[in-house]
């Protein structure tokens, strides 16, 4: 079945409940009014129960479908967050909130899946139930765990979880897939080099820790190069080089280093943590000086289950024609605790020839919004068929 007709009509609707989160963009947890127009919206829809404050302020809405025979519960995810970006889009409804934007498409989202909830309120052409979620703080602040530790799947018996997330540079409204490892772990660290500063003139009298962050900075590389597996991903960038100095002649006692790790697999992921330790200190020790190591572990790897990833991308195909192959993802992606927790699939729509995400001038492509409704509702009624 293609692109249903009912979000044709909606689209208008649709499309200015998007602009309107646009506007009002809110950061990590604080989405008290993002969440309160869902909720809202939910029980306007006719869902059969809302539950609001799951995760601290994630919104729930519960649709039974007109069969029940079946007992089986899908769950369906959007993300309602923003990033702290100042837009620069110039667009009429862009944020009017300064420093906050949505740059990633997360107001899509909410906005198709509040589309797909109207749609499955409307028909219940189902046997079983749906269970949408509007999940807070994807964006660093793991809004999906704190749902599933809130107790999300047990309290409402979701047996499997479904997620979206638009895909610039794609055809609009297209879809890919992956089984499998598709987005990475996103690990961070801080590393602290103490040596002993001094006058830049007599470096003979330092312990110099520019040279020796510069040489950890190196050495790092090295994970990926000569440690790793040549066949395994994995991404070791150090973002932030600090020193207390601002002179040009003075070599400061401490430097900082910043940075993330990124892996597909948990091998790797432990490896990574384990030889930055050992590099940092090691050469740090070899010139004289210590080195603090911090490692912060973020989103695991996110993995697609192998059924419902095959089940996934052939309702892509019943709804868009075809169905891509996706690329790995370096990106991190907080799905991925719901899918620790439950069998399920995530996949990629098109968002066409726009701004990448995370760019002060990206838009979400409303044209998504028919596929994108599409594919959720025919993930329940397909998943949950009414017996003929």
């Amino acid at each position: 079945m293609p692109i249903k007709n009912r979000f044709a009509e909606l689209l208008p609707e649709i499309t200015a409940w998007r602009r309107d989160l646009h506007e009002n963009p809110e950061l990590l947890f604080d989405t008290h009014r993002t969440a309160a127009m869902v909720a809202e919206k939910l029980r306007a829809f006719g869902c059969d129960e809302v539950v609001e404050g799951l995760g601290r302020t994630g919104v729930v809405g519960v649709i039974k479908g007109r069969g029940t025979g079946s007992g089986r519960v899908i769950g369906l995810r959007a993300d309602m967050d923003a990033l702290p970006i100042a837009e620069a889009t110039g667009l009429p409804y862009a944020s009017r909130t300064p420093g906050k934007m949505h740059a990633c498409g997360h107001d899509g989202h909410t906005a198709m899946l509040l589309g797909a909830a109207r749609y499955l309120t409307e028909t219940r052409n189902f046997d079983g139930t749906c269970v949408v979620i509007f999940q807070p703080a994807e964006e660093g602040g793991g809004g999906g765990r704190e749902m599933v530790e809130d107790g999300l799947m047990e309290r409402f018996g979701i047996e499997e979880v479904y997620g979206m997330h638009n895909w610039p540079g794609v055809p609009t409204g297209t879809f890919a897939i992956r089984p499998g490892a598709f987005f990475a772990a996103t690990d961070q660290f801080e590393i602290t080099v103490a040596g002993r500063g001094g006058h830049a003139a007599k470096p003979h009298e330092t312990i110099d820790p520019t040279v020796i962050a510069s040489q950890i900075v190196l050495a790092l590389q090295t994970i990926a190069s000569r440690n790793a597996n040549p066949v395994e991903q994995i991404v070791v960038s150090v973002t932030s080089f600090q020193t207390a100095s601002t002179a040009f002649n003075v070599i400061p006692p401490e430097v900082t280093l910043k940075g993330t790790i990124r892996t597909l697999d948990e091998d790797i992921r432990a490896l990574a943590e384990t030889r930055l330790t050992e590099i940092a200190s090691g050469v740090a020790t070899a010139m004289g000086a210590a080195a603090q190591v911090s490692y912060y572990k973020g989103y695991p790897v996110m993995v697609n289950s192998e059924a419902e990833t095959a089940f996934a991308a052939d309702v892509a195909r019943s709804v868009a024609g075809d169905c891509a192959d996706a690329p790995l993802v370096m990106g991190g992606e907080d799905f991925a605790y719901l899918l620790n927790a439950r069998p399920g699939a995530y996949i990629l729509v098109g968002n066409g020839d726009t701004a990448d995400v995370h760019h002060p001038e990206y838009d979400f492509n409303d044209e998504a919004i028919p596929a994108g409704c599409s594919w959720w509702a025919e993930i329940v009624e397909q998943r949950l068929p009414l017996a003929s």
